[in-house]
């Protein structure tokens, strides 16, 4: 009796590579040139998740007063420092100019409305956004590479809420009080230097400005200084939050928060500006 012969187990068919539709669309590359519209709506959606995060609680008190003295120190000195110079240069050039015009009387309200309504902001937005915004940017990106922004999300705790809320409003605090230091200041350096260095009288220095300034100048100056603090704590926290390349990256960083913050803050004090020019009548007009 012969042994029944083994049975071989079929061989399972070849795989066959699978056909490509002719109709399936083949998968785009992301255009470089969209990437700064990309870029431009992250901006955007951070900032409007800030302005929203302002009203949840909780709301971090430690984080906000260590950020706000922080900002406070790193540039309260400058900013009395950089604000004498610019009083003084803006007062020496209007008097040259007043005098050539004959106008010397005006010298001082031209003067102090050249130091609040323009020369103020911008110098409060130079020294949050090269001063405060580098430093933000640089320990939110060294956070990002060490991976603890992913560990507080993984724990349910919103970076944005716990990190740049508190940063954001301590720019913008800031930014306010230092508008008014800076106010000052420029405006007795402006004093200083065209009463001593001009020959001017301090009378018709501050019958000029009384003369020519109204309150809405003061408010507008203000409001300048919150929106520029604004902008450069949202732009800091947006580059800080999306480093690329490790810790180099983090540098880049932190030069692009500095250069885009300035562009920025040109552009929309150039629209507030003229927006309050056809608003608000000049006083005696």
């Amino acid at each position: 009796m012969t042994a029944p012969m083994p049975v071989r187990p079929p061989e399972p068919p070849e795989e066959s590579p699978p056909a490509t539709s002719p109709k399936a669309p083949a998968r785009r590359r992301p255009s470089r040139l969209l990437a700064p519209l990309r870029e431009t709506g992250k901006l955007f959606a951070l900032a409007v998740a800030v302005a929203r995060a302002i009203f949840r609680r909780p709301f971090q008190v430690r984080e906000f007063i260590e950020q706000f003295w922080f900002v406070a120190s790193v540039t309260i000195l400058p900013a009395a420092l950089v604000s004498i110079p610019f009083g003084a240069v803006i007062a020496l050039q209007v008097g040259s100019l007043t005098q050539q015009l004959g106008a010397q009387s005006f010298t001082g309200g031209a003067s102090v409305l050249a130091v609040i309504q323009q020369a103020s902001p911008l110098i409060v937005a130079l020294l949050i956004s090269g001063a405060a915004g580098s430093a933000i940017c640089a320990d939110l990106g060294s956070r990002k590479i060490r991976e603890e922004l992913d560990a507080m999300e993984v724990m349910g705790v919103s970076p944005v809420q716990r990190l740049v809320v508190p940063r954001v409003l301590a720019t913008m605090l800031v930014a306010v009080l230092l508008n008014g230091l800076i106010s000052v200041v420029g405006t007795l350096g402006g004093y200083f230097f065209n009463v001593i260095m001009q020959d001017g009288t301090p009378g018709a220095y501050l019958s000029s400005f009384s003369a020519l300034a109204q309150l809405p100048d003061l408010y507008v100056s203000e409001f300048k200084a919150l929106v520029f603090g604004f902008i450069a704590g949202i732009v800091a926290a947006h580059r800080g939050l999306h480093p690329r390349g490790g810790p180099k990256g983090v540098g880049d960083a932190v030069n692009q928060s500095v250069v885009i913050t300035f562009m920025l803050l040109f552009f929309v004090n150039m629209v507030l500006t003229a927006i309050y020019l056809q608003i608000v009548p000049a006083k005696g007009s």
